[in-house]
């Protein structure tokens, strides 16, 4: 691989529908049996906390095998502040091109832009095996719990990263999801109507 085997570029209308079935291979089955994640994009692309700056492509020989967006949300301060951060993704890379450093050149690229956009901090859930080679942090480590999380709870999935240096230090709070990723599985399942016919499998590792 080289910077001259794709292109990242912001995605435009006419890709929406093959970024929706980039999102829905690269997620099917991974998490749960099926997916949400094509339909989330679907709706977040409506959604006022939208960037439309940071939505992202990557592009190989005139198709696209990435992409990755971000949603602006806050931190409910433990001191009554509300702290302005964003929140990333879905971000998925085709699967025959998964564990070729795709996604982290995409990550990276996207995490770059949003840091010169000026926003301080970047939270959500991953895997900190894959994230920590971008710079990402355990949330606890930064003093931020994850919303409606029972003390105690597993928090691994929780990740931070600052991109201005120093943006959290001052800060304890709950991070707030946005309400846009929250989707009614009666319309995901009327969605996935309009894609081609996949089988729903439940596999070792799923969350549920």
């Amino acid at each position: 691989m080289n910077k001259n085997d794709y292109t990242i570029r912001l995605e435009r209308p006419e890709d929406y529908r093959e970024v929706e079935n980039l999102v829905r291979e690269a997620f099917w089955n991974v998490y749960h049996p099926g997916c949400s994640e094509h339909y989330v994009i679907h709706v977040l692309r409506d959604d006022p906390a939208f960037i439309r700056e940071l939505d992202l492509v990557m592009e190989q020989d005139g198709r696209l095998i990435g992409q990755n967006m971000f949603m602006k949300t806050v931190i409910n301060g433990d001191d009554g502040r509300v702290i302005p951060i964003l929140t990333m993704g879905p971000i998925g890379i085709t699967p025959e091109l998964k564990r070729k450093g795709y996604g982290k050149i995409i990550l990276d690229y996207s995490l770059e832009k949003a840091a010169e956009m000026g926003f301080g901090a970047v939270l959500f859930e991953g895997n900190i095996g894959f994230y920590g080679h971008s710079g990402f942090d355990y949330a606890r480590n930064f003093g931020i719990r994850y919303h409606d999380l029972p003390e105690g709870a597993d928090d691994s999935f929780f990740l931070c990263r600052e991109l201005i240096p120093g943006y959290l230090d001052d800060v304890t709070g709950v991070y707030q999801t946005p309400a846009g990723y929250y989707v009614d599985p009666a319309e995901v399942e009327e969605f996935g109507k309009d894609f081609p016919a996949k089988v729903k499998l439940k596999l070792p590792g799923q969350l549920d």
